[in-house]
């Protein structure tokens, strides 16, 4: 179907389009995606005129059918009041359409990297906003229609993996392999960092061992692969704990570029972009300065010869764009990085990798703080590991649903339990600016009040629990959206924006819009079921309020199934 979000902006578009056709001069096309993007505002300075006569001639223009009412409010607004008739024409759509709205895409594919652990270290707090705010996108980008390609850049390669094979082999391969299959991949890494800080010997070999890996050795390869997959294997567990969409299919991590970094290099230097610079080989791109303002390099090969972060990422981008066809690729990597993924693109524009046509971005994030507002960490100091979070979280949530008053089995109270722990996790990430710190907090973030996750899953629940207790069946086609209330007109409205708050998140890369939205949706429920008996209604009212409840319930579920969370039928 095509939603009310996309007739009304369909129309004004239109207006728009008309308006700036009789222009003189006439627009040019990338004025014209500015006003399309951003309305009146910016059709109004462009033109050079008073936004209210801005608005005003729009409204000369515009398509009034299913407009009861309209006005110019404020510097330039148009409020558009629509006819009852026209708002349960979309209503009574929607009700036929599982999608609620939102239309679908064909023939694209969105590369998204997130999450990116390190092979033989445990998942900790500082990999939660990446895989989260990852996933979310990934959910929201095949809804839409896109073939989504997830890629765990795990941390797979380099110099660390000669002292963790020869600690692989001073203890054993089945010891080791006993050790890490639990888990318990921080203690096998920490003896290795132990032994490689205290004995010299220990450390020759590790040398040697990083060089016989970097050459290809069969058994030193054999011996990494070891340490890969047990701790590919740890990440599944962690990600299926979470709920998270990732496979150990989609790891593909840095030694996968490994054999193409020679060809990045050789390759830059025929564009004539690389520069030799203390003899590392660099490459300086435009606009970029350090404090003192001078050309800030991206050094793609070392002075010692050897590849960093940049000529992996520069070969990752290639490998995107020209073997997996990408029209878009995002990075959800943290803020600090953001030069470091500037300077990559435009290199990898500079060199031809990266047309124009395809976006990339950064999909930078701020950090996870404790209630003294620092990095969040443990009592003793330690980095909070991910499944330890999650596991309180759940307790938590299993002593809140032991004190309600429910028919749960104690199976079905941990299980639910779980459903509401990744819901308040995933929500207090998801609900915030991704570009912001934010405060955890589990007492917050597990209450079933407020702007949480467990609140719009208790939502969902009520909402449910109301069908549930219904006398006699009822028909959701003989449902005629008169609205004579204030509080139905008002959930209606909101309801018909659920295709408006999806592409919003999608087009910002900001999820927090569809939290911020499914929230206001669950408050205007509230305010309607406070203002207007549903089941003792009488009919047609009683039809209409229960398939108001109908879609606000597959809203709910179905905005917080993009955002990875569970909306449980009861709490």
């Amino acid at each position: 179907m095509t939603s009310t979000y996309d007739v009304l902006l369909g129309r004004l578009r239109g207006a728009f389009d008309a308006i700036a056709d009789g222009a003189d001069p006439v627009l040019r096309p990338s004025d014209r995606s500015d006003y399309q993007a951003n309305g009146v505002m910016a059709l109004a300075k462009l033109r050079g005129m008073n936004p209210r006569d801005t608005a005003a001639e729009v409204l000369s223009h515009l398509d009034l059918e299913g407009v009861a009412d309209v006005e110019v409010a404020g510097p330039g607004f148009l409020n558009l009041t629509l006819t009852t008739e026209f708002l349960n024409e979309q209503l009574r759509t929607l009700l036929d359409d599982e999608r609620l709205g939102v239309g679908t895409l064909s023939g694209r594919i969105a590369v998204i990297d997130y999450s990116a652990p390190n092979v033989a270290k445990e998942m900790h707090v500082g990999h939660l906003r990446s895989t989260v705010i990852g996933d979310a996108l990934a959910r929201m980008y095949r809804f839409r229609g896109y073939q989504v390609i997830s890629r765990n850049h795990v941390g797979d390669w380099g110099t660390p993996f000669g002292m963790l094979i020869e600690h692989l082999l001073d203890l054993g391969e089945d010891e080791a392999i006993a050790s890490l299959s639990i888990g318990d991949l921080d203690s096998f890494y920490r003896g290795a960092r132990a032994k490689f800080d205290s004995d010299d010997a220990f450390k020759e070999r590790s040398r040697a061992r990083v060089v016989a890996l970097q050459s290809g050795d069969a058994e030193t390869r054999r011996l990494w692969q070891i340490l890969v997959d047990e701790s590919v294997a740890y990440f599944a567990d962690v990600y299926a704990a979470l709920d998270v969409t990732l496979t150990p299919a989609d790891v593909v991590g840095e030694s996968y570029y490994n054999d193409m970094l020679e060809d990045v290099v050789s390759d830059l230097d025929a564009a004539g972009l690389l520069v030799e610079s203390g003899g590392a080989l660099c490459v300086f791109p435009e606009g970029f300065t350090n404090r003192d303002g001078e050309p800030l390099p991206l050094i793609v090969q070392k002075s010692d010869e050897g590849f960093g972060y940049a000529a992996t990422d520069l070969a990752a981008v290639r490998d995107r764009v020209s073997n997996l066809h990408a029209d878009e690729i995002l990075y959800v990597v943290g803020a600090p990085q953001g030069q470091h993924f500037e300077m990559v693109f435009a290199v990898a524009r500079a060199a031809g990798w990266l047309p124009a046509s395809v976006r990339c971005e950064h999909v930078a994030f701020g950090n996870v703080l404790g209630a003294d507002r620092k990095m969040l960490k443990t009592r003793s100091g330690e980095t909070v590991k991910l499944i330890g979070l999650l596991d309180e979280a759940t307790q938590r949530a299993n002593d809140a649903l032991a004190l309600r008053s429910n028919n749960l089995s104690e199976d079905e109270r941990r299980h639910l339990a779980r459903q509401i722990a990744r819901a308040a996790v995933k929500y207090a990430d998801l609900s915030t600016d991704r570009q912001r710190d934010y405060v955890f907090d589990l007492d917050r973030m597990i209450a079933f009040e407020g702007d949480t996750g467990p609140y719009l899953q208790y939502a969902h629940a009520r909402l449910r629990s109301i069908f549930r207790r219904l006398d006699v069946p009822w028909d959701p086609n003989t449902a005629i959206f008169a609205l004579h209330d204030d509080a139905e007109r008002h959930l209606a409205l909101g309801l018909l924006a659920f295709p408006e708050a999806v592409d919003g998140a999608l087009a910002t890369l900001q999820p927090h819009r569809l939290s911020g939205y499914l929230f206001d949706l669950a408050q205007r429920f509230t305010t309607f079921y406070e203002a207007c008996p549903v089941l003792s209604a009488s009919e047609p009212t009683r039809t209409e309020r229960l398939a108001l409840c109908e879609l606000t319930a597959r809203t709910l579920s179905l905005g917080l199934s993009l955002l990875g969370i569970e909306a449980p039928d009861q709490m």
